[in-house]
């Protein structure tokens, strides 16, 4: 909602005092707010709007402001401050407590405290504790809860109050308040760009604005340290792993209006100080310095040590395995085997259906005969779990096969505690970013063999670096390209539409033939708005209809990009809409959330074992306790509300967040509105997500773009140029 509230009368400033009757609109990014308010006296509910950040229903308020007129919506008050009061009847204090503020009240128990105690609920709650055991159903473990969030709420409200019009939201100053404490308003003036250091999802734009309003100037040194990192984040989100000395002055000076003089000297500070490294006129965050530097180190300890298990012969082994399991190995997939046995650390890379498991299934059965033992593993839960069903053996993610320590923030394997394996094999390497593979690589014995499967033309990890390529590139390393494709049914053309994608050939669609089940479809609609109609029917009726798969479970939407018109964060309104019309119960970060919504993970989360691409299944909201579960593959989750800026709706996502995993049925819009980032590479992954089932919508020029379009945005690393000085 727009606020065109006019100004017929702007000296009239005056009061208002009532009490919050519902909250219509509001916005966390800016805090612009629209209340239905009412005002003691008057029997209808006015409408109060302005920047209101931190009231709910049942809340008493003093707005100060002015009365004007909304071209469409009629009289309103335009409110410019407010303070809020303790609510004096009974109807607020009870819509107050049960607003779901208080962790622990909710309607029901709202209602039975105001029954009980009346107009001196609210005193009770605070200096007469004892007193609420009186209420049945309350418990000394729910008034701990109830009194814990009473004292938090007083708290966070002066932060929200603080705050308010900086565009930080009730659930980010929940946030503010469990990083700082009682103390967080006076650390927020003492330094406000610490936020978009400390705390995730609070980013420098809107630091940078609180800071402004504080009285900070733009010559601060304070703000220059925070565009630094801001500046080198934003690179790291996109690949890189360090930035040119020229390309990070000039987003400072340049974009950020950072004094060249004050940028120079924080930056030789930060250098200084080891909080960064400076090398061959580049910039980079320490933990992406070190990572590559040790990888290189860590890769050539490796390969130097002698295995600690006798030698295989490849020839004999390749005979016993191909009688022992029934199968016949290709020259190519012959060739994979003899030199992933004849190597210390090797590479198997090609598309899909090339026989990359079935070399995998032929070499762990050939080393767990020779007595090895073998880690298997994957980036994400999903690839995991895809690895094991294909081998038949346990696969773990590499986090969890390296046993992070919530409380230490560290993994139980590292360079001083070894894996106690001889051979480690990673599938989808492609995914597996700098930080991660020098994690794995420093916590693998130096006898220990090392095997790294993936497809390097997939698109490369959402974290910096680009390992696999980097390591394919540097020849150094034994490498298996196969080609040849096994793995294709009768009349399939999701893997033969995939090579030739990445050939560079139109994918083949043939018109529909009713009397068959094909496997891929291209439906042109060359209007995005009407590409949106048919994305839904697709989606929730001819998929279902046709082919017999669950909407929700089986069926994923893969967009090139979050936004747009056929981006996936609008797809997933509309989705939600169609697959889960229950009525929203819980809108938190400005998301809308409800009990069955397919949801994703968008950040490592260490403590709760879940990681950025994890799809999951709401399965219960509490708004009285604050609290969310997710089912994540049979592992329940609990969210805190406050910690719901790591869950995005997930029935769209982007092609980068579909990485790793596999889904029965891929839908994926195409249109030319996503020209920047329609790119042969992006293709080839989206369709390469898909076991039973693709469907294109959108335009065949933006097909042909994307087949057309090879370009592959290069990343800042010097892995290869590491290894291939030390190798």
């Amino acid at each position: 909602m727009t606020n065109n509230t006019s100004d017929n009368n702007s000296d009239n400033t005056t009061t208002l005092k009532g009490t919050i009757h519902k909250i219509v609109f509001h916005s966390d990014k800016t805090g612009f707010t629209v209340a239905r308010f009412t005002v003691g006296g008057q029997k209808e509910p006015v409408t109060v709007v302005g920047k209101i950040a931190s009231l709910n229903p049942g809340c008493s308020v003093e707005f100060t402001g002015r009365w004007g007129k909304h071209n469409k919506y009629g009289s309103q008050f335009q409110a410019d401050s407010y303070l809020e009061l303790k609510p004096g009847t009974i109807e607020g204090i009870r819509k107050y407590l049960g607003s779901g503020l208080i962790k622990g009240i909710g309607p029901v128990y709202a209602r039975k405290l105001v029954d009980k105690f009346g107009l001196e609920t609210l005193d009770v709650i605070e200096n007469q504790t004892e007193r609420i055991l009186e209420i049945p159903g309350i418990g000394r473990k729910r008034t701990g809860m109830i009194l814990t969030a009473w004292k938090e709420q007083k708290n966070i409200r002066n932060i929200m109050i603080f705050l308010q019009g900086h565009g930080v939201g009730p659930a980010r100053a929940v946030k503010i308040y469990k990083t700082y404490g009682d103390s967080a308003v006076e650390k927020v003036k003492e330094n406000p760009y610490r936020l978009a250091e400390d705390i995730w999802g609070i980013g420098f734009k809107v630091a940078d604005g609180i800071a402004r309003n504080i009285g900070f100037e733009m010559d601060s040194p304070h703000r220059a340290r925070a565009a630094i990192f801001h500046v080198l984040n934003k690179a790291a989100e996109s690949g890189h792993c360090f930035l040119p000395m020229k390309d990070l002055q000039d987003k400072c000076v340049d974009g950020l209006e950072i004094p060249k003089n004050i940028f120079i000297e924080v930056l030789d500070k930060l250098v200084t100080g080891e909080r960064l490294e400076f090398e061959d006129d580049n910039i980079y965050l320490k933990r992406y310095y070190y990572s590559e530097m040790k990888s290189a180190s860590a890769l050539v300890e490796i390969m130097k040590t002698l295995r600690c298990k006798p030698p295989i012969d490849p020839e004999k082994a390749l005979r016993w395995v191909q009688d022992k399991i029934d199968i016949k190995l290709s020259n190519s997939q012959s060739n994979a085997l003899k030199i992933t046995l004849s190597n210390k650390v090797s590479i198997i890379t090609g598309g899909p259906g090339v026989g990359k498991t079935t070399i995998l299934l032929a070499l762990v059965t050939i080393l767990e005969r020779a007595g090895w033992k073998i880690s298997l593993c994957a980036p994400t839960g999903r690839a995991a779990k895809r690895m094991s069903e294909a081998i038949g053996r346990e696969a773990k993610t590499i986090h969890r096969l390296l046993k992070y320590k919530p409380g230490e923030n560290k993994f139980e394997y590292d360079g001083s505690s070894r894996l106690p394996v001889d051979c480690v094999i990673v599938d989808e390497m492609s995914m597996v970013d700098v930080t991660l593979f020098y994690d794995l690589l420093v916590a693998i014995p130096p006898e220990a063999t090392v095997l790294l499967v993936g497809d390097v033309d997939q698109l490369p990890s959402v974290g910096a670096g680009a390992v696999l390529k980097d390591l394919i590139e540097s020849h150094r390393i034994p490498v298996a390209r196969l080609n040849e494709i096994f793995r294709q049914k009768e009349g399939s053309l999701i893997i033969k539409n995939a090579h030739r994608v990445n050939r560079g050939e139109i994918p083949i669609t043939p018109e529909s033939d009713k009397s068959k089940l094909l496997d891929f479809y291209f439906v042109r609609v060359e209007d995005p708005e009407k590409a949106q109609d048919v994305i839904i029917k697709t989606v929730t009726e001819r998929i279902p209809g046709r082919f017999h798969l669950d909407p929700m479970r089986d069926v994923q939407v893969i967009s090139p990009m979050a936004k747009r018109v056929l981006g996936a964060g609008i797809l997933n309104e509309k989705l939600q809409e169609a697959q889960n019309p229950n009525p929203t119960q819980a809108t938190v970060f400005g998301r809308d959330f409800r009990v069955g919504d397919k949801v994703m993970q968008i950040r490592n989360n260490y403590e709760k074992e879940v990681f950025n691409g994890d799809i999951g299944i709401i399965m219960g909201i509490d708004p009285t306790g604050q609290n969310m579960s997710v089912n994540f593959d049979g592992n329940n989750v609990e969210y805190e509300f406050n910690e719901l800026d790591e869950i995005v709706l997930a029935y769209a996502c982007t092609v980068h967040k579909s990485q790793g995993s596999e889904f029965p049925a891929v839908v994926m819009p195409l249109y030319t509105g996503h020209y920047v980032l329609l790119r042969r590479n992006l293709l080839y992954t989206a369709i390469t997500r898909a076991k039973k089932l693709v469907v294109l919508v959108g335009s065949a020029k933006a097909l042909a773009i994307a087949v057309k379009n090879a370009h592959v945005e290069e990343r800042n690393t010097t892995l290869k140029k590491r290894i291939m000085s030390v190798i």
